[in-house]
Order: C-alpha cells, then sequence, then structure tokens
C-alpha cells in the first residue's frame, strides 16, 4: 500500500552509521588476522616455557621447547591428547587464567576468518547468482546519482518493489547506499555489454538511463539497444542537442531536466497555479498523477472520455502515433492502444481494468 506524504513525516526515524570502503586489500587483512593469532600463540608459548616446571610430561619425564610448542598447539586447538599436562597449581591456574582466555580469542578469529572469506562469500556468491538467474520484468537504473536516485524513491513510493529494482554504478558509496533502500546493485561499468547481460538486460521491463553526463548515458543507451531491441529506455540528457542524438542511438523517452524547469517557469508566468498543478502530476506526493496502460477489453470501441478506471484520458497511442482527446481516432478505441490518463492518486492503488 501506498504511503502519502503525512504518513512518511509519522515514520519513526533509523539511524545508519557511516560507512567508508576500507583502503586494504583481502590478503593484507587475511595477513594481519594469522599474525594475530599466531602472536597470541606465541604468548602461550613463552609463558609455558617459562612455568615450565609445572608441565609433566608422560613420555620421559623431561620437557624440552619441542615439547612446549607441541604442548601449546594441542592445547590452544584444544585436542588434549594428555601425553603432556599442568600438574602444580600454578601451572593450572596460568592454563585456566591466561591460556584460556588466549585459546578462545585464537579460535574466533580462525572461525572469523573462515565465515567471512569462505563460508560468507561463497554464500553470497551463491544467493546473487540465484537472484541474477530469476530476474525478469525488473526496472534498471543506470547511474545512481541525484536523477536516478530520486527515480528509485519515486518507483517505490509508487509501489515497486525493491527487489524488481535493479542499480548498476560504479561508484561504491552510491551503490552501498542503493543497497541500504532494499535494491539489487552491481557495481561496475554500465557501458559493458558483460556488465548489463549479468542484470538480464533482455528480460528487464524498462530501463532508466541517468549517467550525470549526455555521452556516456548515450553510450549506455546504445549498448542497451544492441543487447535487448525491444526494452523501453528512458535516458537523462542535459544538453539539448544531444536529445536527438539519444533517440538515435534508440532512446523511447528523452527527458531534459533543464527543458522540464523552463517550462515550470513559463507556466508560471502564465498561471500561478499551472506550474503547480504540472509538479503535482509528475511525483506521487501530489492529488493526481499522470498514468498509462494498454486499453482494457471492455474499452474497446467507447471513447476517450469513457475508460472504466474513472481517469480522465488525455491521449491515445496507436501505432506509435498519439491522438489527442479531441481528435476523432480517440473517439473509438481499438485493441492494442495504449492510452494516458490523469487519475487520483487514491485510485492509483486500484487495479488497472483488464490486468
Amino acid at each position: 500500500m501506498n504511503k502519502g506524504p503525512s504518513d512518511r513525516l509519522k515514520m519513526p526515524h533509523i539511524f545508519r552509521p557511516l560507512k567508508r570502503a576500507s583502503n586494504w586489500p583481502i590478503w593484507a587483512d587475511v595477513i594481519t588476522r594469522l599474525g594475530v593469532a599466531f602472536f597470541l600463540i606465541a604468548i602461550v608459548v613463552l609463558v609455558h616455557w617459562i612455568d615450565r616446571a609445572g608441565l609433566r610430561d608422560s613420555y620421559d619425564g623431561q620437557i624440552s621447547f619441542l615439547d612446549v610448542v607441541y604442548f601449546t598447539m594441542i592445547s590452544v586447538t584444544t585436542t588434549g591428547f594428555g601425553d603432556i599436562a599442568p600438574v602444580s597449581d600454578r601451572s593450572r591456574l596460568i592454563e585456566a587464567v591466561i591460556v584460556t582466555p588466549i585459546r578462545i580469542m585464537v579460535l574466533f578469529i580462525f572461525v572469523g576468518t573462515a565465515y567471512n572469506f569462505v563460508l560468507k562469500r561463497t554464500w553470497e556468491k551463491w544467493r546473487m547468482a540465484r537472484i541474477q538467474a530469476k530476474l525478469t520484468n525488473h526496472i534498471i537504473v543506470l547511474g545512481y546519482g541525484v536523477s536516478g536516485s530520486e527515480a528509485v524513491k519515486e518507483l517505490m513510493a509508487r509501489g515497486t518493489a525493491p527487489s524488481c529494482i535493479v542499480v548498476i554504478d560504479q561508484s561504491g558509496p552510491r551503490i552501498a547506499e542503493a543497497e541500504a533502500m532494499g535494491c539489487n546493485v552491481l557495481q561496475g561499468d554500465a557501458s559493458n555489454d558483460d556488465t548489463l547481460i549479468d542484470v538480464q538486460i533482455a528480460k528487464a521491463q524498462s530501463v532508466l538511463v541517468s549517467a550525470g553526463r549526455d555521452d556516456t548515458s548515450i553510450l549506455m543507451v546504445l549498448t542497451v539497444r544492441h543487447l535487448a531491441p525491444h526494452v523501453p529506455i528512458s535516458v537523462v540528457i542535459r544538453a539539448q542537442d544531444n536529445e536527438l542524438l539519444a533517440r538515435q542511438a534508440g532512446a523511447n523517452n528523452v527527458i531534459n531536466p533543464v527543458s522540464f524547469t523552463g517550462l515550470l517557469l513559463a507556466g508560471s508566468a502564465q498561471g500561478a497555479h499551472i506550474a503547480d498543478y504540472m509538479a503535482d502530476l509528475a511525483g506521487i506526493g501530489g492529488r493526481v498523477q499522470l498514468r498509462e496502460r494498454a486499453v482494457a477489453a471492455e474499452e474497446v470501441g467507447r471513447s476517450i472520455d469513457e475508460l472504466t478506471s474513472g481517469g480522465r484520458g488525455l491521449r491515445v497511442y496507436r501505432a506509435g502515433k498519439p491522438y489527442g482527446f479531441w481528435e476523432p481516432e480517440a473517439r473509438q478505441l481499438q485493441h492494442g492502444d495504449q492510452i494516458v490518463e490523469v487519475v487520483n492518486c487514491e485510485e492509483c492503488e486500484a487495479s488497472v481494468p483488464g490486468a
């Protein structure tokens, strides 16, 4: 169920700690962990050597340095064959107070290292492979900058599940932010064929491109169109001269934020409420919303003014050509038509007729 603006204000604040990627490579982390573990073992060897008089060897009765190292290793690893054992009260106290805590720390280091670098990574790799294999009818967002992140938030506000959104970006912090939102994420170059193939680009519902640079965005559009000829592509282009290039590259929708801002400014000059209404249409937080859908079976033959959804029809797309509500073609809907309508936001949650 979608939440209105008032509901969002009531939601409790969730504290999210800062994250920063480690500058240490994996091999350095492993070496550090092992170094700490062996340093602790060396301390135990030293303690046992100093207190070797309190140990007894059932084999020859003599405690050599090799015996101390041997006893330390089987003691730390909790193997305990019993051939060497502490017999004095001081030795037993040392085992209980000094050696046992070190033994626990060493075990935690080895178990934690095995979990982080073997079990956890293997599990995550298997889990993500399963998710990637099942991806279908999802929305792919290429670029998680200002426009991309706002698009994801708006999609989620409109009811799209985060699990149905895939975000690709080269920035680690941006990827972490998208992952915290619940989205599927992939850090990589979105203009690379292999990256897009990994997220099942051919099975996507739509692709949203916002790379921050027009040349990069157009390259991404070209790559997506090459791999997925029939997937709808929307792209953000900031220079008006590049809009035609983006369409020629294969974009279905080209959005120019500068031009849209100009429309709002011009609208506000012609009327106090025009810009307000346009902004209302654009976001889920307003009272009305624009929606595009296929014509329902029960609407075929009717006029665009007689939609069963209760919305007000504005435009019909037939064979890729738009017709306004005032044109004769819009007075008799046909199978395959796409309708653009204005609906009350309270009705947005209702099922689309004929779906």
